[in-house]
């Protein structure tokens, strides 16, 4: 294959690519369209691993590049979890340092002839990722931040998960359903009995997750399953088209293209 009809391989979560099939994924596009997924690495309870948000956008990221010619990109491994900095592992960096990061894997990429870059986000505390993505756009450059809240209350409701997405905020349903999925061999026991809901956040930033929750848990992670799992990570790719047809043809945010 080649050009539009090229799809980029993965092993697990690191890209397969070589350099002549990035040049040939882009031959037959008006704009090449690299995809960034961003983790963390911070504390899930005591069932998902601390790299679970990183697993996540990964799974999110294979799922886009199996459906769409776009130039997938090893992960950013450890962002802002500095809510999270009460429980043992977590590490975090600056959100100075990962709007450096990001804005320079953007510079490169467009050294390199990749004009726009979707950056696939598995971590809601990483607030910055949006003013990265204004501040590109605003320059006239191409970068878009993938799901939005309305793709993943899609997802939601195609899956059929039962918890909102207020309610599931962290090791909960979604996030046990798409690592029981793609990745069951990380999910430990414990999660079927560990649900706890904190709907009331508002002073989140100032206390940290521990001002709510003493097992790091807020969600309903025991209604997670393999099926939900695989039922999200489909209504994304799907989700995903008109962010490809926004970024390589500058129409519509409602359009859509699968190549």
């Amino acid at each position: 294959m080649s050009g539009s009809d090229t799809r980029s391989a993965a092993h697990g979560p690191l890209p397969a690519d070589t350099t002549q099939d990035v040049r040939a994924r882009g031959a037959d596009l008006s704009r090449q369209v690299a995809v960034l997924p961003v983790g963390s690495f911070e504390q899930h309870g005591a069932y998902l691993p601390l790299t679970t948000d990183t697993l996540v956008a990964c799974a999110v990221a294979r799922e886009i590049a199996a459906a769409y010619p776009v130039h997938l990109l090893p992960p950013v491994t450890i962002s802002c979890s500095h809510e999270h900095a009460g429980w043992a592992g977590t590490v975090s960096i600056s959100s100075v340092t990962l709007h450096a990061v990001i804005s320079d894997i953007a510079r490169s990429l467009r050294r390199s002839g990749v004009d726009a870059l979707v950056v696939v986000n598995g971590h809601g505390g990483n607030y910055v990722l949006g003013n990265v993505v204004q501040e590109s756009s605003s320059r006239g450059e191409h970068m878009a931040l993938f799901p939005a809240p309305e793709d993943w209350e899609s997802a939601r409701e195609r899956a059929g998960v039962e918890t909102s997405l207020l309610t599931d905020m962290h090791a909960g349903e979604i996030e046990t359903s798409i690592l029981l999925h793609a990745h069951p061999e990380f999910v430990r026991p414990g999660y079927e009995t560990s649900d706890f809901v904190a709907d009331d956040r508002r002073h989140l930033l100032t206390l940290g997750m521990s001002g709510y929750t003493d097992s790091g848990v807020i969600g309903r992670p025991s209604l997670g399953s393999a099926e939900k799992g695989k039922a999200l990570l489909a209504s994304l790719a799907d989700s995903f088209g008109a962010y490809f047809s926004l970024l390589t043809s500058d129409g519509s945010a409602d359009d859509s293209a699968r190549g």
